[in-house]
C-alpha cells in the first residue's frame, strides 16, 4: 500500500524547500480531546506500508509546473524513508487526551510528507473505541459511509478488536449531493468561487472519500485543493499554506516568514500563531509585506478570535497604506465566512484580495459522527534536530503563565499547545482502579529515569487497563518534560519581548 510521492499536501513540498529535508525531525500523534481511545493497531506496520516510493520524471516536472520546485535535497530525503523509525503504544492499548500515542523519527521531508495520511489514523481509532464502549452507537455511526474505501476500513477495524460489523450502507450519491449542495453556498456567499480553497485531506477517511467531495466540490466551481495527487487527477489547481512546524523549525516568526519568502517562488502566506498573533505573527507578517508588496503575500489567521485579529489587521494595514491579502481557515463553515464577508466589507477589502480554505465542511458527510475534530487529532513537530520545539497556546500577553496556572486552566489555556522533545508515555500501575480526576498518565522524555508507581507503555508490551469508565485528567509531566516546557515558554516570552520596528 506504498503511497505516490503527490498524495500529500502541497504545504509539505514548500516547506520542505524552505526547510532542512535531511534534518532528522520528530513529530507525535495525539487527540487533544474525546477520551478515553483505543488503539486497535500496528501503528509501525501502519506507516511503512504508507510510506512514499518511486516518483517519476512527470511528478517532478507537474511540482515544478505549478510553483513547488523542490531541489536535491528533498528528492534525497524521498530515498530515505527507510530511515523512518516509529516510537509507539502497542496495538490493543487504552490512551487519553494528550498523550503521546506514537512518535515518527526520520528525514524532516518525508516524516512531514506524512502528516496528512497519519491523521486519518483518528477514524479507525474512534471505530474501535465505540465498538469496545458501545456497540450500539457505534453500529449507529457506521451503518451509512460514503465509499467503499471507507467500508473497508470500518470491516478492518472491527475486525482487529472481534467485533461483529453491523449492516454497512453505502451512499456515494447522497454524500455528492450534500457536498455539492454545501459548496453552492459558499459560491452565493464569496461570488467568486475562485476564493474557496478545499483543504480537506486530513478530515477524510480515506482517498476516495477525499476524491468524491472534490468531485462535487469541482461542479460547483471549485479550482484549488491542497491534495496534490487528486489535484492532478481531477484537473484542479494544488496550493499550500505555511504549517506551524515551519515556523517551529526557525525559532522566530520572521526567521520563518523570510525563508518561506526567499526560497519558494510565488506568494507567501504567513501564518500568525505559533508564538503570539498580536506581539510577533501579524506584526512581522505585515512588516514583510510592507517591504515587497509586489509579492502579494497573505496573512494566514488560524486560531482563536480569527474576527477580531481581522479587525486589527485591516486597521494596521490601514495606517500603513497597504493592501493585503488574507487567507482565513480553521474549522470554518458557511455562516462563519459570511460573517468574514461582511466584515471584509466594512473594512473596504477587495473581494479577490480574501481567501478561504475549508476542510471539514467540504468533506465530512452530514451523517458522519465519527470526525477528526471530534476528537481533534493531531500530528506535531516536537525535536528539529536535537533541538526540543513546540506550539505554544497563542499569547495576548507576556509574560507565560506558571506551571500550575498553565495546568489549572488546561484546556482552556493549553488550547493547542504541544509537547517538545521527544515524548514517551507512562501508566500508572493502578491506573484500572483509578478514580474520576486522578492522573493515569506521566510523559517522561526519552531516557529519563522513571520511577515510583510509572510503567512504561511506549515501546513496550501491552498495558492491561480494562475498558475505562471515567476519562482522567491531562497526564502529567516529569521533570524533564516540564523543564523543557517552561524553557521553551521563556524562551518565547524573550523572543515577544525583544523591541521590533512595527
Amino acid at each position: 500500500m506504498a503511497r505516490h510521492l503527490l498524495q500529500t499536501d502541497a504545504e509539505k513540498f514548500s516547506m520542505g524547500e524552505a526547510g532542512w529535508p535531511l534534518r532528522t525531525e520528530t513529530f507525535y500523534y495525539h487527540h487533544r480531546r474525546g477520551g478515553p481511545h483505543y488503539l486497535p493497531l500496528d501503528v509501525a506496520e501502519y506507516i511503512r506500508a504508507r510510506l512514499p516510493v518511486g516518483a517519476s520524471d512527470d511528478d517532478w516536472a507537474y511540482l515544478d509546473r505549478h510553483g513547488y520546485v523542490v531541489g536535491g535535497g528533498f528528492r534525497e530525503a524521498m530515498r530515505r524513508v527507510s530511515r523512518v523509525e516509529v516510537h509507539s503504544l502497542p496495538p490493543g492499548s487504552w490512551f487519553f487526551d494528550r498523550e503521546p500515542v506514537f512518535r515518527v523519527v526520520g528525514p524532516s521531508a518525508v516524516v512531514s510528507w506524512l502528516e496528512p495520511i497519519v491523521v486519518r489514523l483518528n477514524y479507525r481509532i474512534q471505530i474501535a473505541t465505540l465498538a469496545l464502549k458501545d456497540r450500539e452507537a457505534m453500529a449507529r455511526a457506521v451503518r451509512r459511509v460514503v465509499c467503499g474505501e471507507q467500508r473497508e476500513i470500518v470491516l478492518e477495524t472491527l475486525d482487529q478488536v472481534g467485533v461483529p460489523a453491523p449492516p454497512i450502507e453505502v451512499d456515494e450519491a447522497a454524500y455528492m449531493d450534500a457536498i455539492a449542495e454545501r459548496m453552492k453556498k459558499l459560491v452565493e456567499i464569496v461570488g467568486d468561487p475562485a476564493r474557496i480553497v478545499e483543504v480537506g485531506m486530513r478530515t477524510a477517511s480515506c482517498e476516495q472519500h477525499h476524491a468524491l467531495a472534490l468531485a462535487a466540490c469541482k461542479d460547483e466551481g471549485l479550482r484549488t485543493t491542497s491534495n496534490v495527487h487528486l489535484a492532478r487527477r481531477l484537473g484542479l489547481r494544488p496550493a499550500g499554506a505555511m504549517a506551524h512546524e515551519h515556523v517551529q523549525r526557525y525559532g522566530s516568526d520572521e526567521a520563518a516568514f523570510r525563508a518561506m519568502r526567499e526560497r519558494v517562488p510565488g506568494p507567501s502566506s504567513f501564518l500568525l500563531d505559533t508564538y503570539s498573533t498580536a506581539l510577533s505573527g501579524l506584526p512581522t507578517a505585515l512588516r514583510l509585506i510592507e517591504e515587497a508588496p509586489e509579492r502579494r503575500d497573505f496573512v494566514r489567521y488560524d486560531s482563536g478570535d480569527k474576527l477580531l485579529q481581522y479587525d486589527i489587521a485591516c486597521r494596521m494595514a490601514k495606517r500603513k497604506g497597504l493592501r493585503v491579502r488574507h487567507l482565513v481557515e480553521d474549522a470554518l463553515d458557511d455562516e462563519q465566512v459570511a460573517a468574514f464577508e461582511a466584515h471584509r466589507e466594512r473594512a473596504g477589502v477587495r473581494p479577490e484580495d480574501q481567501s478561504y480554505g475549508l476542510g471539514g465542511f467540504l468533506v465530512n458527510a452530514p451523517w458522519e459522527a465519527l470526525t477528526r475534530n471530534r476528537v481533534s487529532a493531531v500530528y506535531k513537530l516536537c525535536q528539529t534536530g536535537t533541538v526540543p520545539t513546540m506550539k505554544f497556546a497563542d499569547a495576548p500577553t507576556v509574560p507565560s503563565p506558571s506551571p500550575a496556572r498553565r495546568a489549572a486552566d488546561r484546556p482552556e489555556y493549553g488550547g493547542k499547545e504541544s509537547i517538545p522533545g521527544r515524548p514517551v508515555l507512562y501508566r500508572h500501575r493502578d491506573a484500572a482502579g483509578a478514580r474520576e480526576g486522578q492522573p493515569v498518565g506521566l510523559v517522561a522524555q526519552e531516557g529519563e529515569e522513571v520511577g515510583g508507581p510509572w510503567v512504561r507503555v511506549t515501546d513496550a508490551e501491552p498495558f492491561d487497563i480494562g475498558v475505562p469508565t471515567v476519562a482522567p485528567p491531562r497526564p502529567l509531566y516529569s521533570r524533564a518534560t516540564e523543564a523543557l516546557v517552561q524553557r521553551l515558554y521563556q524562551r518565547r516570552d524573550d523572543y515577544l519581548k525583544r523591541p521590533r520596528e512595527d
